[in-house]
């Protein structure tokens, strides 16, 4: 009796009905699609340069990874004053929405500007940090010169970029996930189709090489935000606060206040932790130009099947956000509770999944054998720790919900800090390890973050209303 009781007790804790799934996958797979088709198109962009050949993948891949740090910075930026927008909109208040629709504009636009400024300036430095492990001197000159080919076109690309992220996260929040995704589709089979005619030169197109991947990107981010642009300010008897949304550009001084002092350690938190992300990277590239190839091209993997942990977590954050905003907290509690379980148990199928690819992707590349081995064995490590990372996600997500935006700080970017990066940095450049057993270590250490999420989540720290 008593086994039948706990089994009933988890079942009533973790595991919702059909109402229940049926409305967290109405917000999730949209998402999914979107990052799903998004990600499976860089993996094709990848692959179609990856088969030009070694230096133009890695020269593409290191100033990916330097992007992916503003990307996450805007992403941080938008996501701190979206705290607020999830809840506004839960409450009915369009004024609400508004404002911190021009708050995100402000902090995208003074960030790009000075990211643009910033890889003008320094972007061959910057590239160099990765080109200081084993290779000829032929090779790192030439993946350097790749690298600055293909960051000077991407940089055109940035604002587009920046107002996709505002106007599809304010959408989002709002209960607008399908534009979003119909947006990226167009996109990426723009993307696709011009990286095929670009980078080979097919039907009368110029031959471009990794340039071509640049330019197709570029390309791509504007057509995606026109859609949804057009479509926001098209359709405002849906979405009413694009009414007036331009009317002014101002904010009162107490919201900015109020946004900033919440929003800012996340934009900090998602700057440290992608500069964090970098700076592993860095500390991998130490072992060889082929290292850097193989973790190119098992991030492009991993990325791909990692969209489920990420829809996910982002559900987590509107469905949890809409509901403490209208002061359901009971039942803001047990909605946060199943949707970490289903996050973790996708994920669990979804590694299976991975692991049976780990020893197929990499021969899709004209790489060396080397780097095809040791992308097999990055992918088949992460598919490992895909559950922890799927409970370390959600965890993370639902901390922000409530705007404990402090604790997120000290829970992902100065965790990747302390931890992660000085056992990255410790293990290569003071032993012999090999670069996979650095990486496994690097994984382990997460689990001490996952001790804490726990706790924090239990003691429901982030159940509170912070807009009212």
């Amino acid at each position: 009796m008593a086994q039948r009781a706990g089994r009933m007790g988890f079942r009533k804790k973790f595991i919702g009905d059909r109402a229940f799934y049926k409305m967290v996958l109405a917000i999730a797979v949209p998402i999914m699609i979107q990052n799903g088709i998004t990600n499976f198109v860089s993996l094709l962009d990848n692959i179609m340069i990856g088969r030009i050949g070694t230096e133009q993948m890695s020269g593409a891949a290191i100033v990916n990874q330097l992007l992916f740090v503003y990307n996450l910075c805007v992403f941080g930026g938008v996501s701190g004053a979206g705290i607020f927008t999830a809840q506004y909109f839960g409450q009915g208040d369009d004024e609400g929405v508004r404002r911190t629709f021009r708050y995100k504009l402000w902090l995208a636009v003074i960030l790009t500007a000075g990211v643009i400024i910033l890889f003008s300036c320094a972007g061959e430095a910057l590239i160099g940090m990765y080109l200081s492990g084993d290779g000829t001197a032929e090779a790192v000159a030439a993946t350097r010169e790749y690298g600055m080919q293909y960051l000077r076109i991407m940089l055109l690309g940035l604002p587009a970029f920046m107002f996709v992220q505002i106007y599809s996260s304010t959408l989002r929040e709002c209960g607008e996930t399908v534009l979003p995704m119909k947006a990226g589709v167009a996109a990426v089979l723009v993307n696709l189709t011009f990286n095929y005619l670009l980078i080979y030169g097919k039907f009368g197109f110029p031959k471009m090489g990794v340039a071509g991947a640049a330019v197709a990107t570029v390309f791509s981010r504007y057509v995606e935000a026109a859609i949804i642009l057009i479509w926001a300010h098209t359709h405002t008897e849906e979405k009413p606060f694009v009414k007036g949304l331009y009317r002014t550009l101002k904010v009162p001084s107490a919201l900015a206040r109020k946004f900033f002092i919440k929003g800012t350690p996340l934009l900090l938190n998602e700057t440290l932790w992608a500069a964090g992300v970098a700076m592993l990277a860095q500390c991998y590239s130490v072992r060889g130009l082929n290292v850097v190839a193989a973790q190119n091209i098992s991030n492009t993997i991993n990325n791909l099947f990692n969209i489920v942990f990420i829809a996910l977590g982002d559900s987590v954050a509107i469905v949890v956000g809409q509901l403490l905003g209208a002061g359901k907290m009971e039942e803001a509690r047990d909605t946060d509770n199943k949707m970490i379980a289903f996050s973790v148990m996708c994920c669990t199928a979804v590694a299976a999944v991975m692991l049976v690819f780990s020893p197929l992707f990499p021969q899709l590349y004209n790489t060396s054998d080397e780097a095809k081995n040791l992308a097999r064995l990055f992918i088949m490590v992460t598919a490992i720790f895909m559950p922890q990372n799927a409970f370390l996600h959600a965890s993370y997500f639902t901390l922000r919900s409530g705007g404990k935006t402090i604790v997120t700080f000290l829970f992902d970017s100065v965790f990747i800090w302390a931890v992660s990066v000085p056992i990255a940095f410790t293990l290569s450049r003071f032993t012999a390890l090999p670069v996979i057993a650095i990486y496994i270590c690097v994984q382990l250490g997460d689990m001490i973050k996952c001790v804490i999420g726990y706790v924090l989540v239990k003691k429901g720290v982030w159940m509170q209303n912070i807009v009212s």
